[in-house]
């Protein structure tokens, strides 16, 4: 299901309505609808890399929101999002600013789309190397019991483009386990 998720993220356009779907298929909660938690005291400025790869100056503002995208009750992921006012609408911009709107929502009418730099797996079910082991040490391992499953599964970087190919944000997505938390 991990895997699942991660590939499905990796081949959208939005991580914000994949989430969705997915809530929705795997009835996380009804109605599926993603809202993102703003931590309003949280405030991360742009590194030099990441002006870079927003190609802005050093002098451009670059905005800043940490949320929490949630489904229900359900944190789905936690993420980092710097972005560049100028070139967002002020509706836009006043929408990240006051509401629980993701960016990809409130991006939408741009048509932007995901460019992944890199994806860490932080947690896998499997143990390292567990298709070289000899097969007698899996099937002499005993019962199994239940897997404890931690907080953060994978993490994603990415920049998203307006229609036009110009850098408007730079992402770090980092998804929970409650993604997983949907009725069997």
């Amino acid at each position: 299901m991990i895997e699942q998720l991660n590939g499905a993220i990796l081949a959208s356009h939005s991580a914000t309505a994949t989430l969705e779907s997915w809530c929705a298929d795997h009835r996380i909660a009804v109605p599926a609808r993603i809202t993102a938690n703003l931590d309003r005291g949280t405030n991360t400025p742009a590194t030099p890399a990441d002006r870079l790869a927003l190609q802005v100056s050093p002098n451009e503002p670059v905005g800043y929101r940490h949320v929490r995208l949630a489904c229900g009750g359900h944190v789905l992921s936690e993420a980092d999002n710097w972005y560049v006012p100028s070139r967002l609408t002020p509706e836009m911009n006043r929408q990240l600013e006051n509401t629980d709107i993701p960016f990809g929502k409130v991006v939408e009418s741009l048509r932007a789309v995901r460019q992944t730099l890199a994806v860490d797996r932080l947690w896998s079910p499997l143990p390292e190397n567990w298709d070289r082991r000899a097969r007698r040490n899996v099937e002499s391992s005993g019962p199994t019991s239940r897997l404890p499953i931690p907080a953060y599964l994978f993490r994603h970087r990415a920049i998203l483009f307006d229609a036009s190919r110009r850098p408007i944000a730079k992402v770090v997505e980092t998804y929970t386990s409650e993604t997983l938390n949907y009725p069997r």
